[in-house]
Protein backbone atom coordinates (compact mmCIF):
# COMPACT_ATOMS: atom_id res chain seq x y z
CA UNK A 1 0.00 0.00 0.00
CA UNK A 2 1.13 2.91 -0.98
CA UNK A 3 1.61 6.04 1.68
CA UNK A 4 0.86 9.51 0.52
CA UNK A 5 1.35 12.30 3.05
CA UNK A 6 1.10 16.03 2.86
CA UNK A 7 3.08 19.05 3.52
CA UNK A 8 3.40 22.22 3.56
CA UNK A 9 5.69 24.66 2.01
CA UNK A 10 7.74 26.67 4.41
CA UNK A 11 7.84 30.33 3.92
CA UNK A 12 9.63 31.85 7.23
CA UNK A 13 12.98 30.36 8.29
CA UNK A 14 15.38 29.78 11.62
CA UNK A 15 15.08 28.93 14.86
CA UNK A 16 12.13 30.59 16.14
CA UNK A 17 10.70 30.02 13.06
CA UNK A 18 11.14 26.07 13.28
CA UNK A 19 10.27 26.23 16.68
CA UNK A 20 6.97 26.85 16.11
CA UNK A 21 6.24 24.44 13.77
CA UNK A 22 7.77 21.45 16.44
CA UNK A 23 4.98 23.20 18.99
CA UNK A 24 1.94 22.51 16.35
CA UNK A 25 3.50 18.94 15.50
CA UNK A 26 5.25 19.71 12.33
CA UNK A 27 8.89 19.15 11.85
CA UNK A 28 11.11 21.19 9.10
CA UNK A 29 12.43 19.34 6.52
CA UNK A 30 13.55 19.81 3.36
CA UNK A 31 13.12 17.91 -0.38
CA UNK A 32 16.49 16.85 -2.12
CA UNK A 33 16.08 16.30 -5.77
CA UNK A 34 18.55 15.89 -8.65
CA UNK A 35 17.27 18.00 -11.61
CA UNK A 36 15.44 20.73 -9.79
CA UNK A 37 15.87 22.85 -6.52
CA UNK A 38 15.40 21.58 -3.46
CA UNK A 39 12.31 22.42 -1.51
CA UNK A 40 12.32 23.28 1.83
CA UNK A 41 8.58 21.37 3.79
CA UNK A 42 6.90 21.13 6.84
CA UNK A 43 5.81 17.78 7.99
CA UNK A 44 3.13 16.55 10.07
CA UNK A 45 5.37 14.39 13.02
CA UNK A 46 2.86 11.47 12.68
CA UNK A 47 3.50 10.89 8.97
CA UNK A 48 7.31 10.43 9.91
CA UNK A 49 6.62 8.04 12.44
CA UNK A 50 3.74 6.06 10.67
CA UNK A 51 6.57 6.04 7.69
CA UNK A 52 9.09 4.45 10.05
CA UNK A 53 6.78 1.89 11.72
CA UNK A 54 6.84 0.00 8.14
CA UNK A 55 9.09 -3.01 7.74
CA UNK A 56 11.48 -1.00 5.22
CA UNK A 57 11.29 2.38 7.75
CA UNK A 58 13.65 4.90 6.14
CA UNK A 59 13.67 2.26 2.79
CA UNK A 60 9.67 2.96 2.38
CA UNK A 61 8.73 5.08 -0.92
CA UNK A 62 6.33 7.47 0.03
CA UNK A 63 4.63 10.38 -1.90
CA UNK A 64 4.39 13.58 -0.66
CA UNK A 65 2.13 16.17 -1.91
CA UNK A 66 2.13 19.98 -1.29
CA UNK A 67 0.91 22.91 -3.72
CA UNK A 68 -0.91 20.83 -5.99
CA UNK A 69 3.01 18.81 -6.68
CA UNK A 70 3.01 15.00 -6.01
CA UNK A 71 5.94 13.54 -6.12
CA UNK A 72 7.64 10.57 -4.86
CA UNK A 73 10.28 10.59 -2.06
CA UNK A 74 12.54 9.00 0.93
CA UNK A 75 13.83 9.25 4.17
CA UNK A 76 17.47 10.79 4.12
CA UNK A 77 18.00 11.84 7.26
CA UNK A 78 16.09 12.11 10.85
CA UNK A 79 17.75 14.26 13.12
CA UNK A 80 16.84 13.81 16.87
CA UNK A 81 17.94 16.41 19.65
CA UNK A 82 20.33 13.93 21.81
CA UNK A 83 18.71 15.73 25.39
CA UNK A 84 14.86 15.15 24.64
CA UNK A 85 15.00 12.81 21.69
CA UNK A 86 12.63 15.03 20.10
CA UNK A 87 12.12 14.60 15.90
CA UNK A 88 13.67 18.60 14.85
CA UNK A 89 14.33 18.12 11.16
CA UNK A 90 13.94 15.73 8.11
CA UNK A 91 15.75 15.44 5.32
CA UNK A 92 13.97 13.33 2.13
CA UNK A 93 15.13 12.83 -1.11
CA UNK A 94 13.24 12.53 -4.29
CA UNK A 95 12.76 9.44 -6.12
CA UNK A 96 12.87 8.26 -9.81
CA UNK A 97 10.76 4.98 -10.17
CA UNK A 98 12.17 3.53 -13.54
CA UNK A 99 16.12 4.92 -11.88
CA UNK A 100 18.35 2.26 -9.94
CA UNK A 101 19.07 2.93 -6.00
CA UNK A 102 21.58 1.84 -3.46
CA UNK A 103 19.89 1.60 -0.09
CA UNK A 104 21.19 -0.69 2.99
CA UNK A 105 18.82 -3.23 4.11
CA UNK A 106 18.77 -5.63 6.93
CA UNK A 107 20.34 -8.91 7.38
CA UNK A 108 18.35 -11.57 9.51
CA UNK A 109 19.58 -14.99 10.35
CA UNK A 110 17.18 -18.63 9.96
CA UNK A 111 17.94 -21.21 11.55
CA UNK A 112 19.79 -22.98 14.59
CA UNK A 113 24.01 -22.88 13.71
CA UNK A 114 25.38 -26.87 14.49
CA UNK A 115 27.73 -24.77 16.60
CA UNK A 116 25.25 -23.10 18.48
CA UNK A 117 22.95 -26.05 18.90
CA UNK A 118 25.93 -29.00 19.82
CA UNK A 119 29.68 -27.07 19.99
CA UNK A 120 28.23 -24.57 22.80
CA UNK A 121 28.98 -21.46 20.42
CA UNK A 122 27.40 -18.30 20.01
CA UNK A 123 26.20 -16.12 17.14
CA UNK A 124 28.29 -13.31 16.81
CA UNK A 125 26.80 -10.49 14.65
CA UNK A 126 29.46 -8.84 12.76
CA UNK A 127 27.23 -6.65 10.05
CA UNK A 128 23.68 -6.34 10.52
CA UNK A 129 22.83 -4.77 6.94
CA UNK A 130 24.40 -4.18 3.91
CA UNK A 131 24.16 -2.21 0.65
CA UNK A 132 22.42 -2.95 -2.53
CA UNK A 133 21.07 -1.67 -5.32
CA UNK A 134 17.42 -2.25 -7.43
CA UNK A 135 14.56 0.02 -8.80
CA UNK A 136 12.35 1.56 -5.84
CA UNK A 137 9.86 -0.78 -6.25
CA UNK A 138 12.27 -3.95 -5.42
CA UNK A 139 13.78 -2.51 -2.56
CA UNK A 140 13.30 -5.92 0.37
CA UNK A 141 12.52 -4.72 3.57
CA UNK A 142 15.08 -7.71 4.76
CA UNK A 143 17.43 -10.53 3.13
CA UNK A 144 17.68 -13.58 5.05
CA UNK A 145 20.34 -16.46 5.77
CA UNK A 146 20.57 -19.21 6.64
CA UNK A 147 23.31 -20.02 9.10
CA UNK A 148 22.10 -23.68 10.01
CA UNK A 149 24.63 -25.53 8.61
CA UNK A 150 27.72 -22.86 10.36
CA UNK A 151 30.47 -25.00 12.56
CA UNK A 152 31.88 -23.38 15.85
CA UNK A 153 34.40 -20.46 14.08
CA UNK A 154 32.49 -21.30 10.57
CA UNK A 155 31.51 -17.39 9.20
CA UNK A 156 29.28 -16.38 6.63
CA UNK A 157 30.36 -14.14 4.30
CA UNK A 158 28.18 -11.43 1.71
CA UNK A 159 29.70 -13.43 -1.46
CA UNK A 160 27.35 -16.72 0.42
CA UNK A 161 24.26 -14.51 -0.27
CA UNK A 162 21.85 -15.13 -2.70
CA UNK A 163 20.39 -11.79 -3.54
CA UNK A 164 16.53 -11.39 -4.18
CA UNK A 165 15.46 -10.64 -7.55
CA UNK A 166 16.44 -7.53 -9.32
CA UNK A 167 18.54 -6.94 -6.49
CA UNK A 168 23.00 -6.43 -6.89
CA UNK A 169 25.00 -6.49 -3.30
CA UNK A 170 27.18 -3.48 -3.49
CA UNK A 171 29.02 -4.77 -0.13
CA UNK A 172 32.18 -6.00 0.06
CA UNK A 173 32.15 -9.62 -0.75
CA UNK A 174 34.36 -10.80 1.56
CA UNK A 175 32.99 -9.13 4.31
CA UNK A 176 32.04 -11.51 7.80
CA UNK A 177 27.81 -11.44 8.45
CA UNK A 178 28.14 -13.71 11.18
CA UNK A 179 30.47 -15.59 12.75
CA UNK A 180 30.26 -18.86 15.35
CA UNK A 181 32.72 -17.79 18.34
CA UNK A 182 32.82 -19.61 21.57
CA UNK A 183 31.97 -18.04 24.70
CA UNK A 184 34.53 -15.74 26.36
CA UNK A 185 36.62 -17.64 29.82
CA UNK A 186 37.74 -15.67 32.57
CA UNK A 187 41.60 -16.40 32.64
CA UNK A 188 42.39 -18.80 35.06
CA UNK A 189 45.59 -16.95 36.15
CA UNK A 190 47.99 -19.14 33.68
CA UNK A 191 51.93 -19.32 35.02
CA UNK A 192 50.71 -17.03 37.54
CA UNK A 193 49.98 -17.03 41.60
CA UNK A 194 47.33 -15.60 43.02
CA UNK A 195 47.51 -12.82 45.29
CA UNK A 196 44.71 -14.34 47.34
CA UNK A 197 46.72 -17.68 47.93
CA UNK A 198 50.78 -17.48 47.87
CA UNK A 199 52.32 -14.05 49.03
CA UNK A 200 54.99 -12.37 46.79
CA UNK A 201 58.30 -13.81 46.15
CA UNK A 202 60.99 -12.94 48.73
CA UNK A 203 57.94 -12.00 51.31
CA UNK A 204 56.50 -13.66 54.26
CA UNK A 205 53.14 -13.98 54.08
CA UNK A 206 51.35 -11.39 56.89
CA UNK A 207 49.79 -14.18 59.13
CA UNK A 208 53.80 -15.89 59.86
CA UNK A 209 54.75 -12.00 60.45
CA UNK A 210 52.42 -11.45 62.98
CA UNK A 211 52.69 -15.32 64.42
CA UNK A 212 56.54 -14.83 64.81
CA UNK A 213 56.52 -11.39 66.44
CA UNK A 214 53.96 -12.52 69.17
CA UNK A 215 56.67 -15.35 69.66
CA UNK A 216 59.88 -13.05 69.56
CA UNK A 217 59.37 -11.89 73.51
CA UNK A 218 58.92 -15.34 74.90
CA UNK A 219 62.64 -16.43 72.90
CA UNK A 220 64.48 -13.73 73.75
CA UNK A 221 63.12 -14.15 77.56
CA UNK A 222 64.46 -18.04 77.54
CA UNK A 223 67.69 -16.85 75.53
CA UNK A 224 68.60 -14.33 78.05
CA UNK A 225 68.16 -16.88 80.79
CA UNK A 226 70.10 -19.34 79.83
CA UNK A 227 73.00 -16.61 79.29
CA UNK A 228 72.74 -15.96 82.53
CA UNK A 229 73.27 -19.00 84.18
CA UNK A 230 76.46 -19.71 81.84
CA UNK A 231 77.39 -16.58 83.43
CA UNK A 232 76.86 -18.05 86.84
CA UNK A 233 78.76 -21.59 86.30
CA UNK A 234 81.72 -19.01 85.16
CA UNK A 235 81.99 -17.53 88.44
CA UNK A 236 81.65 -20.54 89.91
CA UNK A 237 84.34 -21.94 88.16
CA UNK A 238 86.69 -19.48 88.66
CA UNK A 239 85.71 -19.80 92.61
CA UNK A 240 87.12 -23.08 92.73
CA UNK A 241 90.15 -22.68 91.05
CA UNK A 242 91.32 -19.75 93.25
CA UNK A 243 90.73 -22.19 96.30
CA UNK A 244 93.36 -24.64 94.49
CA UNK A 245 95.73 -22.27 94.29
CA UNK A 246 95.32 -21.05 97.99
CA UNK A 247 96.07 -25.04 98.90
CA UNK A 248 99.23 -25.60 96.88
Amino acid sequence: MTITIKAEKREAFGKNASRQLRKRGFVPAILYAESVSSVPLALDKKDIIRIMKTETRENTIFKVMFDAELRDAMIKELQVDPVTDQLIHADLIQIAMDKLIRVTVPIVPKGEAFGVKTEGGFVDFVTREVEIECLPKDIPDRIEIDISGLHLHQSLKVESITAPTGVRLISEPGAVLVLISLPHKEEEFPGEKPEEVVAEEGKEPEVIKKERAAEEPEVEGKAKEKGKEKEKEKEKGKEKEKGKGKEK
